[in-house]
């Protein structure tokens, strides 16, 4: 792919089979127009982040390389979010699937719709551990090595021991 942008995507969800919806979701990445997934990391659940009155999050990170610009990749996450039902009915509430962009080349953004590098990114441990596994000497724009951000976390996040191991395609 000529001029194809390495763009790590967070994955999340805590209904309806999560493991499942990641599953499919990185296979849907797959397919979208220009895109290669390139490798994903194994599944982590975590704690919710805000509302505790919910289930536990199984989380990945998939890195792509794709010949989308940033915000036509994000309305095709929020199109493959929107097929796997995704409401949003509350801040930090539960949902079938969730897709961040985290990472896109080494570029910061910030338009209406979109902030790359992910601003939570440096605090969330269930985004650090699986990046930390495809890319731990990646620096993230603005932010660090990811290695580094890591160490700094008091937080963790359980990798699921029977989807250990980074997937290359």
């Amino acid at each position: 792919m000529n001029d194809a942008a390495l763009v790590y995507v967070g994955l999340g969800s805590n209904l309806d089979d999560p493991r499942r919806q990641l599953l499919d979701a990185m296979d849907e990445l797959d397919r979208l127009p220009g895109t290669r997934l390139r490798r994903r990391s194994s599944l982590y659940r975590s704690a919710p982040m805000g509302p505790q009155d919910q289930p536990d999050f199984i989380n990945a990170v998939a890195e792509i390389e794709t010949g989308l610009q940033p915000e036509p990749l994000l309305d095709a996450l929020q199109g493959i979010e929107a097929a796997h039902g995704r409401v949003r009915e509350r801040r930090w509430g539960p949902r079938t699937l969730d897709l961040d962009i985290l990472i896109y080349k080494n570029e910061q953004i910030r338009t209406e719709r979109l902030v790359v590098p992910h601003p939570g990114l440096p605090r969330r441990a269930f985004v650090l551990y699986p990046l930390a596994e495809l890319a731990p000497g990646l620096t993230v724009p603005g932010q660090g090595r990811v290695s580094d951000l890591l160490a700094k976390l008091d937080d963790t996040a359980e990798r699921l021991e029977e989807d250990a191991g980074a997937r290359a395609r």
